[in-house]
């Protein structure tokens, strides 16, 4: 084998165990994407494009050039004069030529398989920290979704217990307007009743004046009476 096809050859062989790494679980999608985007990979990612295509031209062109010894080696006529040692060489080549077309085939396949997994493991990989991020997001929420039901109880609560205050506060003053109500008329009655009792005195007074007056009178009527019988009797 020459060395252009032992270093593809070689290309071959990393490239199977590159694909063996990111398909089996020997690192989680995070680290991987961690890897993908560390600096050194981030400064080989701004001309990726560029090795890519510059990669698959070689191979492409190293992939004809084992399709046209295939083509080559398969169309030659064997006669009866060759010797033995002609027709191995021959098998030898074609049998090189077909390994050869298998490596850079291969290689190629593997290119495009190894950029389609690096791809779909990024994307595995910021799904997955979306989704956390939904999830803390959606955690936050309901939580602040709790803590609001539950300062909506506390000001229902507070509410509740505003109202029975306010309802007992108005009981309370009904309870105090009927009773200042109920001291306006015993007042009320106590005032008239002592109006009642000034005017019996004052009728009192006056019948105790009228009847010393009529004593009087009739004291000194007696006396007159008096005074004239005896003058009579004189």
């Amino acid at each position: 084998m020459s060395l252009v096809w032992t270093l593809i050859a070689g290309f071959l062989y990393a490239e199977i165990a590159l694909v063996l790494l990111l398909v089996l679980p020997v690192a989680s999608p995070y680290r991987w994407n961690r890897f993908f985007k560390s600096k050194f990979l981030a400064m080989l990612a701004q001309q990726a494009h560029i090795y890519f295509f510059l990669i698959m031209g070689v191979l492409v062109l190293f992939l004809l050039e084992a399709i046209r010894e295939m083509r080559k080696y398969s169309n030659y006529e064997q006669t009866g004069e060759v010797h033995l040692n002609v027709e191995m060489q021959h098998s030898m080549r074609l049998f090189r030529a077909q390994r050869n077309f298998y490596i850079s085939g291969f290689s190629i396949f593997l290119v495009l398989v190894i950029r389609r997994l690096v791809t779909l493991v990024s994307a595995q990989a910021n799904l997955l920290a979306q989704s956390e991020a939904s999830m803390k997001q959606a955690q936050s929420a309901t939580a602040a979704a709790r803590s609001l039901m539950e300062d909506k109880k506390t000001e229902k609560a507070k509410e509740a217990g505003e109202d029975s205050t306010l309802n007992e506060l108005n009981k309370l003053r009904e309870r105090v307007q009927e009773l200042t109500s109920e001291l306006n008329r015993e007042k009320k009655d106590k005032e008239a009743v002592k109006s009642q009792a000034e005017s019996i005195n004052r009728e009192y007074d006056r019948l105790t004046e009228e009847y010393s007056k009529l004593q009087k009178q009739i004291t000194i009527g007696g006396k007159g009476t008096t005074t004239a019988a005896s003058s009579k009797d004189d």
